[in-house]
């Protein structure tokens, strides 16, 4: 979640600063459009409804978010290898940037979350946290030289679904401190602390390393580097077909035509936490492979977007409060009254909702919508405050 990279790297010639925009202008756009996507699941956690199932309808309303996360963390990544190449002082910065989001999460945005400060039972290690916490470490892997960490990075992502379980069950002196490293809420909060893991460090720093080294893919001319993209974007989602339609390898839950769910979506029903080689690769390589054609994008949509891509962690910081204030209206308007749920422990403590309470999908895309316009002025305001401006405090917000 860096500041965009707006500015040219050095003083290219024509072709180069022609390549230089369109790969800037290409990347924000695919941020702009995850921005987008986060808030519809930010939605559904005030919502009342379930997150992946049963119907189709909220299966893919869930689904479509999966490429979030991925694309954030490995973008932030590629932002970090950019602002190497302008200043000197990457490894300081990113071990201050990633202090200053763990900080972050752990109060304002557990606070936006929940509207209560019940601190001490109930604390959110999120999306915020686990990048925060690979910006303190590739802190000192950026030592390294790009190919070097894009390979420690493909090694954690490729491996992990066969090393961490077992080092873990080996290895059991660790403790809690596993539940951060890998194994996350499914064992529940860390104990001694309210804090409950939701993003573990592993596979997530190897996806930030590899997107640190792609920021060299996206140094070469136009038409090298949409090749590269294709066939890294695609050849990763081939694999992923691959590896899931055989159940061979990349994820510890394997899909079937007989369970709960239908085999379509027990096919996409990859593993999130921790994020499975599958889910990676089915996340990732359709993101990858989208820059070519996002390259070309023009219009007012591509516009909209790229506001929200300048700006990305000024939008999340705001539009989890905004979409919490929203529900609070909704229920206001429905019920007559505000909703004792909506204050609870949001968005991984929080009871079942009250009978009655669940809206529609209709209603959940609706209030989306709303919130995406009303996010757009602030966005954009602060996007022209950061591109008059280069006050130090800005890279940080």
């Amino acid at each position: 979640m860096f500041a965009p990279m707006s500015a040219p790297l050095a003083a290219p010639a024509p072709a180069a600063w022609a390549a230089t925009t369109a790969r800037v202008a290409s990347i924000d756009l695919i941020r702009g459009l995850v921005m987008v996507l986060m808030a519809i699941d930010h939605v559904r956690v005030y919502s009342g409804l379930p997150a992946g199932g049963p119907t189709a309808g909220i299966f893919f309303t869930r689904w479509v978010t999966h490429f979030v996360a991925p694309a954030f963390i490995f973008l932030a990544g590629t932002s970090a290898f950019f602002y190497g190449r302008k200043h000197t002082d990457l490894s300081r910065f990113l071990f201050i940037r990633g202090v200053w989001l763990v900080l972050l999460e752990l109060t304002v945005i557990r606070i936006a979350w929940t509207f209560n400060f019940d601190f001490t039972n109930y604390m959110l290690a999120g999306v915020i946290w686990v990048i925060g916490w690979c910006m303190i470490l590739m802190a000192a892997l950026v030592r390294l030289r790009p190919r070097t960490v894009g390979l420690i990075g493909v090694v954690i992502i490729a491996l992990h679904n066969a090393v961490m379980l077992p080092l873990v069950n080996r290895v059991p002196g660790l403790g809690e401190l596993w539940k951060i490293l890998y194994i996350g809420f499914f064992q529940g909060p860390v104990e001694g602390t309210p804090l409950i893991v939701l993003y573990s460090i592993i596979p997530w720093i190897g996806v930030m390393a590899a997107g640190y080294w792609f920021g060299t893919v996206l140094t070469l001319e136009p038409a090298r580097r949409h090749r590269v993209c294709l066939r890294l974007g695609l050849g990763a989602t081939a694999l992923f077909l691959v590896l899931r339609g055989f159940n061979l390898y990349g994820d510890p839950q394997p899909w079937n035509s007989s369970g709960r769910l239908p085999a379509l979506l027990s096919f996409l029903n990859t593993n999130k936490y921790p994020a499975s080689l599958s889910f990676l690769l089915m996340t990732l390589g359709p993101t990858i492979a989208l820059i070519p054609l996002l390259d070309r994008a023009r219009g007012p949509v591509a516009r909209w977007l790229t506001v929200f891509g300048r700006v990305p962690f000024f939008y999340y910081v705001l539009h989890i409060p905004l979409i919490h204030a929203l529900a609070l209206v909704v229920s206001k308007i429905r019920t007559g009254t505000v909703d004792p749920w909506l204050f609870t422990n949001h968005p991984m403590a929080n009871p079942p909702a009250p009978d009655g309470y669940t809206w529609s999908l209709g209603l959940l895309y609706l209030v989306w919508a709303i919130a995406v316009v009303m996010l757009y002025f602030p966005c954009r305001w602060y996007a022209d405050l950061k591109a008059r401006r280069s006050d130090r405090w800005l890279k940080y917000l």
